[in-house]
């Protein structure tokens, strides 16, 4: 079906994901695909079976517009067991659908036309679109292959009168690296004496390794009273496909973010939310994840080790990232192909998340997968 009707789109040179390209070529060609980041198993059954009696109970109807009560009160009694500050549920909590309505919200909520955000490349594909649609420039900070550590002397460059946020990703998608407490002073250096806003994705908060610490904004008080930390329930308990996530922050910032979740989607859904504030009151800390997931990415490196492909360090996440240049001098979206069509193993390349930088010779896979997925995978990866 055509139309004679003009369209002017408001994001022309933005296209059909990588992750729904690259699925779906998994699917057609029955490729192992360790490309979109989910798990491949289930949930606890016990999480099910509560968000099941909440349906029985009735809680079948619009929930509160910032969230249920009490998983507001779960979440800010989890940041101060984590993170020391106390935070007032009723107005420094907002429960979003999924981490990514969470940044949507507060990326439009506080850049206006003109406005610069300062953003750390390569980057999660949801952050530009949204800065653009708001009216905002994206300013890119290169994270370099191999290493991916910050260079603060060009972020203390990019700053200008016009930087209204910076946005910090830590652990880091695609790179699985991890900011550092030097990382954070740095940060709280530049951002001293100025309006700038803080931005958090820290959806990975649970997941990282080798007996790190998860360095959130929410640590330093310099920095938490001028920043929106997002998070979400769909990394820490296996249910992406849930869509639940959450902003806490100081009132004054929650309550412009509520101003524009409520015309988003107004709520998120009802049993889910009561059946998270059971768990996580329960286990704040969601003990079990880290060593769950470092289990997996430690078995997937030992499975790989045969092969030609060389790991790049991964503090956390639940993704490993690959340097192929040992295989091949191809672009890293036609390796990616490739992989896929002629051994059946599906990555993303890292070239999808950046903008400025052109990137190495990198692929990311994703280890959040049943251990016979991780080995079949390997099997085939080890033979390249």
């Amino acid at each position: 079906m055509t139309t004679t009707v003009p369209i002017t789109s408001k994001l022309p040179d933005i296209g059909v994901s990588i992750f729904a390209v690259q699925t779906r070529l998994a699917n057609e060609h029955k490729a192992i695909n360790l490309s979109q980041g989910f798990p491949d198993f289930d949930c606890d059954p016990a999480l099910v079976d509560a968000v099941a009696k909440a349906m029985r109970d009735g809680h079948n109807q619009y929930a509160p517009m910032p969230g249920v009560l009490a998983l507001r009160e779960g979440i800010a009694a989890k940041v101060e067991h984590l993170y020391g500050p106390t935070l007032d549920p009723m107005t420094e909590v907002v429960v979003t659908s999924g981490a990514t309505a969470g940044l949507f919200a507060t990326l439009t909520t506080f850049v206006q036309p003109g406005d610069e955000v300062v953003l750390f490349e390569p980057c999660y594909d949801s952050y530009v679109p949204v800065i653009r649609l708001s009216g905002g420039t994206p300013v890119f900070i290169s994270l370099r292959y191999p290493d991916y550590s910050v260079n603060w002397d060009e972020v203390r460059r990019a700053i200008t009168p016009r930087t209204r946020a910076i946005l910090v990703n830590t652990p880091h998608n695609p790179t699985g690296t991890t900011w550092s407490a030097d990382d954070m002073r740095q940060l709280a250096s530049i951002v001293d004496g100025t309006n700038i806003i803080l931005i958090g994705d820290e959806v990975y908060e649970h997941i990282i390794f080798d007996g790190r610490r998860h360095e959130s904004l929410l640590r330093y008080p310099e920095l938490r009273d001028r920043a929106v930390v997002i998070s979400s329930f769909g990394k820490t308990f296996h249910t992406t496909g849930w869509k639940v996530g959450y902003c806490v922050g100081p009132q004054p910032l929650i309550a412009e973010v509520i101003r524009v979740h409520q015309f988003m989607t107004f709520t998120v859904h009802t049993p889910s939310q009561i059946a998270f504030a059971e768990f996580v009151k329960k286990d704040p800390a969601a003990t079990a994840l880290t060593p769950f997931y470092q289990k997996k990415r430690d078995l997937f490196l030992q499975l790989t080790a045969g092969s030609r492909f060389r790991p790049l360090p991964c503090g956390g996440t639940y993704f490993q990232l690959f340097d192929y240049s040992a295989i091949s001098n191809e672009k890293d979206k036609e390796i990616a192909h490739r992989l896929i069509v002629e051994h059946r193993v599906a990555s993303i390349p890292v070239s999808a998340f950046l903008y400025k930088d052109g990137g190495g010779p990198v692929l990311r896979f994703c280890f959040a997968k049943k251990d016979e997925t991780l080995r079949a995978a390997a099997e085939r990866l080890v033979k390249i």
